[in-house]
């Protein structure tokens, strides 16, 4: 897809856009609803819409390629420095030497396309020094002897002239370097990138696809991964992996091509900000747990994913429970206090946080049973460090 010769409908988070009848083709409408309904809620032309068609965006930004002549782009409400700068904490991107010419980015597809061709330039220079290779046990029947002889099978079957060796082999075609492969190929195919980055993409693609099997791997492949002193420069390069992979919606045909629409759950990406924001800006003495799986019950069958939980780094002993919420209501909900109330109980914490990104018009600060409920926020439409210092600030004053 050319995006330069795509018409894009653009959408703001939660504002209804009307289109006319024959703006949008019926068959859109059928790739839209039962594809993307939880990304953009659909109206069809019908009496209760004058005969429009009612597109809203639910939260999500990005861009969905409908056609080769039509995609929407999902636009978000905070100014576009701000979300880069929540993607940045989010995706750990701030050790890449990029960000001032990230930020002048005019829209979220010229920003996909610009971290895109970063990774794409960083593999062919790692590519230029060598890819990483390790050694990995292998097991095989073989014309030959290498490394082990298996002697059991060879006292079963000693008939057998092809032995089963256990060796190892020295190579490239590993896990490190089968992401790299895989995100190019997913970007190469999405048909967010233009002439300006696809060359660069693909010579990428081709020259690491030489070396390591592009082989499907999800989001969670980029998370948790030992480095040393021989791959340490992979780290920030399966930070960007994990930023696409992780944002890379269902694919669908669009005439003979597959593409992939690239979709941001807003809800998720302040979920990831509010934790990476206050991992780096901690005061010593305070540890923090993110996503902590609790269960719930003898048997453990249940449990609670808790957004947040701050502990004394001394005593373990549990300080905050935090839950961030994107949304803008005047008042938090009941289902929003009791779910923080729940997460409270379980932790045997008395202190429980509900986190939004905007000042409440009634903010709560009530105790229910043993436990204190207040919210607080973390504002994304202003300076995000000076929101966070504020944010932090007010929290630590509630432990006083």
């Amino acid at each position: 897809m050319n995006m330069t010769n795509t018409r894009i409908i653009e959408l703001k988070e939660y504002d209804p856009a009307f289109f006319g009848k024959d703006e949008i083709p019926e068959s859109i409408g059928g790739i839209l609803w039962p594809k993307y309904k939880n990304q953009v809620a659909i109206e069809f032309p019908s009496l209760k819409t004058d005969w429009r068609w009612q597109l809203t965006a639910q939260g999500w930004i990005g861009y969905i390629p409908l056609s080769q002549d039509l995609g929407i782009a999902l636009l978000p409400k905070v100014p576009l420095r701000n979300l880069f700068g929540m993607l940045e904490y989010a995706y750990r991107l701030k050790s890449l030497e990029f960000l001032d010419s990230v930020y002048e980015c005019q829209s979220l597809e010229e920003y996909y396309e610009h971290l895109a061709k970063v990774l794409a330039l960083r593999v062919l220079d790692r590519g230029r020094k060598g890819f990483y290779r390790t050694y990995l046990s292998m097991a095989d029947t073989l014309p030959y002897i290498r490394g082990r002889l298996d002697m059991r099978q060879l006292l079963r079957k000693p008939w057998d002239v092809s032995p089963r060796c256990s060796y190892h082999e020295h190579t490239s075609d590993i896990e490190e370097n089968q992401i790299l492969a895989w995100t190019l190929f997913c970007i190469a195919r999405s048909g967010m990138c233009t002439e300006h980055s696809l060359p660069t993409i693909r010579k990428a693609y081709r020259g690491i696809q030489g070396f390591a099997k592009p082989l499907p791997f999800g989001s969670d492949a980029c998370i948790g991964r030992l480095y040393n002193r021989l791959n340490e420069d992979y780290k920030p390069l399966h930070a960007l992996c994990r930023f696409f992979l992780e944002h890379s919606g269902p694919q669908h045909k669009v005439g003979d091509r597959t593409m992939l629409p690239f979709l941001v759950d807003m809800a998720r990406l302040y979920e990831l900000f509010v934790a990476e924001w206050l991992k780096v800006h901690l005061p010593k003495g305070i540890e923090m747990k993110a996503q902590e799986k609790v269960n719930i019950g003898e048997e453990g069958t249940l449990s609670f994913n808790i957004d947040l939980v701050l502990y004394e780094l001394d005593t373990s002993k549990p300080i905050f429970v935090l839950d961030s919420k994107y949304k803008a209501p005047d008042s938090p909900s009941m289902d929003d206090i009791a779910q923080v109330v729940a997460y409270a109980e379980v932790k045997d914490c008395t202190e429980a946080v509900l986190i939004y990104p905007t000042s409440l018009v009634h903010a709560i600060d009530e105790t229910i049973g043993r436990i204190k409920v207040r919210s607080l926020a973390f504002t994304i439409d202003g300076d995000l460090e000076l929101a966070g210092e504020a944010f932090l600030s007010d929290l630590l004053k509630l432990n006083k």
